[in-house]
């Protein structure tokens, strides 16, 4: 299941995700002969395929990823740090496919339980020398490369017996594609971090919150990262791609009395520092996030409630990614064990006439806000596209990796993973278009409609949210689970009232058919999503939405009572 986590959500063959923003990079070009690293691969990507062409079952595709990532990263809570670490780390991904692109060794074996093992595991992953000394890590590409060939025929000859056994698959399509060559390569990004300076400001962003006993957690967390990946493979392509990116997260809790945590998130990210916002833009968004909590400490508990309900552009965002994204993603198309809710429907009506929905990689920002779903080619060597997934309504397209699934034989670019996994279709920027739009105002009028002629005391408002979960599988409910942290009850005479304790969730092609309006507030989600082929960055854009049913549960809640004892007080210190 695919999800979307804001810092602290998770998901399995779930689904999960969280938030961020992006500039663009300055590129040169460059000969891969300057890169000593790009060269060792490539020397030694040749000679292994050359010393195959004498194995009885020699390799028919070759590719070599490594990524090259410094994090540097500053956590503080109440005032004081509570963290300061700076890793490097180089990692090889390989993948080598044995027998042809109609049948190879990554065909799924049909008949047992879904498992992440066939995606690889990051437990598992091949750790390289830091230094770009040739000989190193030639070794250690020839050792990698060794391990992986033995197991490749060993699976080959598994799936040739799982075929001959099993009933012949819906989906016929093989198990690669060609893609075109490609030669890109950009310089090492510009990466700055003044680590002194961003301890002093965790400090003072985190201080506020002990003013506040009601507060029983607040945390800050700084990341400045800088990732470079070299890829080539065996068709030739080689690239180069180097990425710098800032992340700050402020993550605050409280306890209601009855036992339920109450979180809330801000997360600002962009590709330069100075990107980030100044002190004061962070101050007032603590102050808030402060009130909030105050206030949702005291607000009503929700009950289950089905009717009309606005979802503000964030909501939406997290609300398309989850349970319309991740059923678009092309590999859910082809698994026997997919409930492949959309396979049947290319150029029938999923959507309302007046929304479009697209995916685009190489959207670097809208605004001045960055999306942190952008790269100009996926981790398969493919030049990334822009996607029309659905236009006025109508779906017109999968996210497709090299993967191909019956009727998209080509992959779009949207083929990625975790180091570690094995590479899958995903997201990248989902955008949400409307071709009508009407103020907030107006929404929240339509929405008193709705109120009133369904017979309802109140609709909903959902107006921030943390993540969410969704189900894509046969074996289970294909329902979602959608995590809003402020939520209002809007009553028909315009009032509202804050209220806790809720999730969204529903099912999607119902969910789908109750879009009945959009506003012309866009809302950005960044943030990280785990499925089969790990977490991997995503954005996502849309304006509110007016639905005209969606159905809440009551959130989990902990048993554990309020602390017992009170935190020191404020003057105690010195």
């Amino acid at each position: 299941m695919p999800g979307l986590v804001h810092h602290r959500l998770v998901r399995f063959a779930i689904i999960l995700c969280w938030g961020f923003s992006t500039a663009v990079p300055f590129l040169r070009a460059q000969e891969p002969a300057a890169d000593p690293v790009l060269a060792a691969m490539k020397q030694e990507l040749n000679r292994s395929l050359q010393n195959f062409k004498k194995a009885p079952i020699p390799p028919y595709f070759l590719s070599y990823q490594l990524t090259d990532n410094r994090a540097m990263q500053i956590r503080g809570s109440f005032g004081t740090l509570t963290g300061v670490d700076d890793n490097r780390t180089r990692l090889l991904d390989i993948d080598l496919r044995v027998g042809d692109y109609a049948l190879d060794n990554t065909h799924p074996l049909r008949g047992g339980d879904f498992s992440f093992a066939d995606f690889g595991d990051p437990f598992e992953r091949q750790t390289m020398p830091l230094e770009n000394d040739s000989l190193p890590l030639r070794m250690a590409l020839w050792y990698a490369t060794e391990k992986k060939y033995i197991h490749a025929v060993e699976r080959l000859a598994q799936v040739r017996a799982n075929v001959q056994v099993k009933a012949a698959p819906e989906d016929k399509s093989g198990d690669f594609s060609r893609a075109p060559v490609e030669r890109y390569f950009e310089p090492e990004a510009q990466f700055s971090f003044d680590g002194p300076a961003w301890e002093e400001k965790i400090r003072r962003y985190t201080a506020p919150f002990a003013g506040h006993p009601e507060i029983i957690e607040a945390q800050a967390h700084v990341m400045a990262e800088l990732e470079t990946r070299r890829y080539v493979n065996s068709e030739g392509s080689e690239i180069r791609m180097s990425t710098a990116f800032y992340r700050l997260i402020i993550s605050a809790s409280t306890k209601a009395d009855d036992g339920m945590e109450l979180p809330l998130h801000q997360t600002y990210m962009s590709f330069r520092p100075e990107g980030l916002p100044d002190d004061a833009t962070v101050l007032k968004d603590v102050s808030r996030m402060i009130e909030n909590l105050l206030a949702l400490r005291q607000a009503p508990l929700a009950e289950p409630y089905t009717g009309p309900a606005i979802l503000s552009g964030r909501a939406s965002s997290v609300f398309f990614h989850e349970i319309f994204g991740h059923r678009v993603e092309g590999q859910r198309q082809k698994g026997e064990n997919e409930a492949q809710t959309f396979k049947k429907k290319v150029n029938e009506a999923v959507l309302p006439d007046f929304l479009s929905v697209y995916s685009d990689p190489t959207l670097q920002h809208v605004g001045e806000t960055d999306l942190v779903g952008y790269y100009p080619f996926d981790d398969e060597g493919v030049k990334a596209n822009r996607v029309a997934v659905v236009e006025k309504g109508v779906l017109k397209n999968f996210l497709m990796s090299r993967t191909p699934i019956e009727g998209f034989d080509r992959s779009n670019g949207h083929g990625r993973r975790q180091q570690g996994y094995r590479v899958v279709a995903r997201q990248s920027n989902l955008l949400v278009v409307s071709s009508k739009n009407v103020s907030r105002a107006e929404l929240k009028r339509l929405l008193i409609e709705q109120v009133k002629a369904a017979g309802k005391p109140y609709g909903l408002l959902f107006d921030d949210i943390e993540g969410g979960f969704t189900f894509t599988q046969r074996i289970l409910p294909n329902a979602f689970n959608v995590r809003p942290t402020l939520v209002y009850r809007v009553y028909a005479d315009g009032r509202q009232e804050m209220v806790r304790g809720v999730d969204l969730i529903g099912t999607p092609l119902i969910a789908f058919s109750k879009i009945v309006a959009a506003d012309d507030e866009v809302g950005i989600f960044n943030g990280m999503c785990g499925a089969e082929s790990g977490w991997v960055p995503v954005s996502a854009v849309s304006p509110g939405l007016l639905v005209t049913q969606i159905e809440v549960q009551r959130k989990e809640k902990s048993q554990e009572r309020i602390p017992i004892l009170p935190p020191p007080p404020a003057e105690d210190k010195k």
